[in-house]
């Protein structure tokens, strides 16, 4: 099972069955979740992506990085159930597979933007990103 279902999976159990599940094994995934997520270059995949499908090529024309890099945070997020698949020709076409990934990802980094951007209008105990400075 991919690590995003099995995530979401056990929150759902956990919200439903009043927290039976076991809490470590969510945290363990959530982990696993978080650390597919925990670089810069495939968070740009997944910007990239977000609105539409694309090849390996048209990826790396927006993405600053060379092939075998991006194939390979590519494969990661394949695998990890974030991003499917097809091949067109010679052509691989990725798209996002999981929303919710996505919509973590876009809160998360407009959160911290805002935060970047206008460092005064959120208080220090309501900021995700502890680097940003007033």
């Amino acid at each position: 099972m991919l690590i995003f279902t099995k995530v979401m999976h056990a929150m759902e159990q956990m919200i439903e069955t009043g927290a039976n599940v076991e809490k470590a094994r969510v945290f363990e995934l959530a982990a696993e979740l978080f650390g597919v997520l925990a670089t810069p270059m495939r968070l740009r995949v997944l910007s990239a992506l977000c609105d539409k499908e694309k090849s390996v090529s048209q990826l790396l024309q927006e993405i600053d990085t060379t092939q075998p890099n991006l194939s390979q945070h590519l494969n990661l997020l394949y695998r990890a159930g974030v991003l499917a698949k097809r091949k067109e020709g010679t052509q691989v076409i990725y798209r996002v597979q999981s929303e919710q990934a996505v919509t973590l990802c876009r809160t998360v980094c407009t959160q911290i933007a805002i935060e970047m951007d206008e460092p005064s209008s959120v208080p220090a105990s309501q900021r995700l990103s502890p680097r940003v400075v007033s």
